[in-house]
């Protein structure tokens, strides 16, 4: 039996190949970078030929090390709205993918807005009016990229997100997406088991283009023999943050995990019931098994790591992400300088596209240790805030486990339990979006018969970090950040 996963995590910076064995020990490793294109103020673009040849590159790396036969099964796991559009015939890329992150079509959602359709879109997809999703990208693409609409009017156009590129160019044609993935767009309905046509009307999207709707695990789909010298089957795929999910063990009613990558995300399991949410929270799906849909309320932030990396990359405040933990600790607090990382508009629950970036506080007493510190307390304020809608909505953390690159930094952790005055949980591996991907392509492939049984398997060890931040303190904190949210 061949004894390893092999989990393609198509993330927003980077991509990663990585090979786990079925006790969930990481055995090995490939990543490069990708190159990030901001064109103008708001836009966000990666070239879909160097996702695939960066991920085709780290496959076969980590693949060499120990032979194609060892590997049982491919999860995939990617950055959810991102848009790719190719030709179905070529499969050739017809422009740059739209990241996640980017806001270009806030005016279309404004527009759609106005006109009453909002509580539409969100009774069906549980999702809002935002630029953040699919469908509105997918739009953008159709009207302005004459590339895209000629192949739309040849018959040959395929839109998708990662996922259902990465598959295509594994399989040599599949077009198919899972429901995690699915319920990003837009475009499916939260109970349809396929792309929703009202839905595609509204927005103006084909559906001939759109990919068939699947299982989150299964045997979907199997890659050409000659990417790595033999047929290897695809039987996991979900979205990032539902991965995490998985891997943090939120297999329960009510479980929440917290996910701090380039992004922030928080989901909490809802079981089977449609997701409602009267706090602008959002209703998506979680996972699909042979076609029964478990669900989630999640909150979006979107600048989570991309601000330390924005501090690094376009400020020189600090040289490396690592840096901040060593900086907040230099100092007592960060002498009433506070950020709203709203560098690419406020997600969960704010909504509001058209926020941008603040700083306030600043004197000639700060320094980059006062930035550093006020950054990773942005963190426990978006944070405070998503709970806050949670809570409202009647589905309170009792725990929050937390996970992602970010999350590796101990101050930062332990700030977050005290802005919430809750336990937070780490796991002592905190790669659980690529976790969660492998135990979904384990119980596809037969090797586990439950993603419990998984989870018990191949989850390890966490650390637990109590509060202990008076009530006072809290408060001024929460006080300030809400007095500069008021500016942002």
């Amino acid at each position: 039996m061949s004894e390893f996963i092999l989990v393609l995590d198509e993330g927003t910076t980077s991509t990663k190949a990585m090979v786990f064995g079925l006790d969930g020990a990481l055995h090995g490793v490939a990543q490069q970078e990708l190159t990030q294109h901001y064109p103008r103020p708001g836009w966000v673009e990666h070239d879909a030929g160097e996702i695939w040849e960066k991920t085709l590159a780290c496959m076969r790396k980590v693949a060499d090390k120990f032979g194609a036969e060892a590997i049982g099964a491919i999860g995939i796991a990617n950055q959810r709205e991102t848009v790719v559009a190719w030709d179905k015939l070529t499969l050739e890329p017809l422009s740059r993918a739209i990241v996640w992150q980017d806001r270009r079509t806030a005016s279309f959602c404004e527009e759609l807005r106005a006109a009453g359709k909002e509580e539409l879109v969100q009774g069906k997809t549980g999702l809002l009016l935002d630029p953040y999703f699919s469908g509105t990208k997918m739009r953008w693409l159709l009207d302005n990229d004459e590339r895209v609409s000629q192949a739309k009017a040849a018959g040959r156009l395929a839109l998708g997100t990662v996922d259902s590129w990465l598959v295509a160019k594994l399989s040599g044609g599949t077009h198919i997406t899972d429901a995690s993935n699915a319920s990003r767009t837009q475009l499916l309905a939260l109970d349809g088991a396929q792309f929703d046509p009202e839905l595609c009307d509204l927005l103006g999207v084909p559906m001939d283009a759109l990919p068939q709707v699947v299982d989150t695990q299964g045997e979907l789909s199997q890659t050409d023999a000659k990417w790595l010298g033999r047929e290897i089957p695809i039987t996991g795929m979900v979205g990032d943050q539902q991965a995490a999910t998985l891997g943090q063990g939120c297999l329960s009613l009510g479980d929440a995990k917290a996910t701090y990558g380039t992004g922030a995300f928080v989901l909490a399991n809802m079981g089977n019931e449609l997701p409602k949410s009267d706090n602008r929270m959002l209703g998506t799906v979680l996972c699909q098994i042979k076609g029964v849909r478990t669900y989630a309320i999640e909150g979006s932030v979107f600048v989570a790591g991309s601000l330390l990396q924005w501090l690094r990359d376009q400020l020189g405040v600090i040289s490396s992400a690592a840096e901040t933990e060593a900086l907040a600790r230099s100092i007592d607090d960060s002498g009433d300088v506070v950020i709203v990382p709203a560098l690419s508009g406020l997600g969960a629950p704010h909504w509001r596209a058209d926020a941008r970036g603040v700083i306030t506080g600043l004197s000639f007493s700060s320094g980059k240790a006062q930035v550093a510190r006020a950054a990773l307390e942005a963190m426990a304020h978006q944070t405070y805030d998503l709970a806050q809608a949670f809570a409202a909505d009647g589905a309170p953390w009792g725990v929050l486990r937390i996970d992602g690159g970010m999350s590796a930094n101990n101050w930062m952790a332990q700030d977050i339990a005290n802005v919430l005055g809750l336990a937070v949980e780490r796991p002592d591996f905190v790669e659980t979006t690529a976790l969660g991907a492998a135990m979904s392509a384990a119980v596809g492939a037969g090797l586990y018969g439950s993603l419990e049984d998984a989870g018990k398997n191949m989850r390890g060890a966490v650390k637990r970090f109590e509060p202990d931040m008076t009530d006072d303190l809290r408060e001024e904190r929460l006080a300030r950040w809400r007095k500069a949210l008021a500016v942002a």
